[in-house]
């Protein structure tokens, strides 16, 4: 991240899209807010920048010719974990489902507001910025010292957020980082129902309500991995018309 005026981080964003227009537009829109831009045209040439740059985020068309989309943020999991926003003109939930299995961040559907585009990359930098650095035991693969005054339980599941690790019947359970955050956040309000709007602004960091789907779609991946049984879920309710809520267990 290089530095803007005043000393500031600047961030760089690689744009990844067959649409020559459609770079550009989206250049000029992220170098007026202080961005730098790096585009490429096809899947190859966007490794290729990854290699080259190492951006701060990507910006990822899913229709790519050749390699496309899908294929070029999987080969960019492997080898990076910088924040990745996909683009698909198609909009069904299973490109959705698919883009975020296999590692994308975020998923925004064209045709889209440029004010839109912009607010999501301002808040996966703005979080990208807040991650916290894993402790060196993590990194050597040693068993992390759990801080039980800032550990959160419920029944026989628990979370460490400062060491950003999880126990389910005293097994490790595996959750990905956006998983983490929303686990978290909804253990911390435990018996208070969270609309999904409020759940995008304080898990994501939006500043306003994009399409909430994306919430749904991470709710059904934790009842999958935390519920006895995900179709008739005790510790992830929803509540209609409403939103979710974390449920006590018995002994909370």
């Amino acid at each position: 991240m290089q530095q803007g005026a005043g000393g500031d981080p600047r961030a760089t964003v690689l744009v990844v899209d067959d649409e020559q227009t459609l770079r550009e537009m989206i250049g000029i829109n992220l170098n007026h807010a202080g961005i730098d831009v790096i585009d490429a045209a096809t899947g190859i040439e966007a490794l290729e920048r990854m290699r080259e740059v190492r951006p701060d985020l990507v910006v990822l068309d899913v229709m790519l010719p050749g390699l496309d989309g899908f294929e070029v943020c999987r080969r960019i999991r492997e080898i990076s974990t910088v924040p990745i926003l996909l683009l698909s003109a198609r909009g069904e939930e299973i490109d959705r489902v698919i883009g975020l299995e296999i590692g994308a961040d975020d998923y925004l559907t064209k045709p889209f507001a440029m004010r839109e585009l912009l607010a999501r990359i301002r808040a996966m930098l703005r979080r990208a910025r807040m991650s916290p650095i894993a402790s060196p035991s993590l990194r050597m693969g040693g068993p992390p010292s759990v801080d039980h005054s800032e550990r959160l339980e419920s029944g026989n599941l628990w979370l460490d957020p400062r060491r950003r690790t999880a126990m389910l019947r005293d097994a490790p359970l595996h959750l990905k980082p956006r998983e983490f955050d929303l686990l978290q956040y909804l253990m911390r309000h435990k018996g208070i129902v969270l609309s999904r709007d409020a759940l995008l602004r304080e898990v994501w960091g939006y500043d306003f309500a994009f399409d909430t789907r994306t919430i749904d779609v991470h709710i059904r991946w934790l009842r999958s991995k935390i519920e006895e049984d995900p179709a008739k879920p005790t510790r992830i309710e929803t509540v209609r018309g409403h939103g979710y809520r974390f449920a006590p267990q018995h002994g909370d």
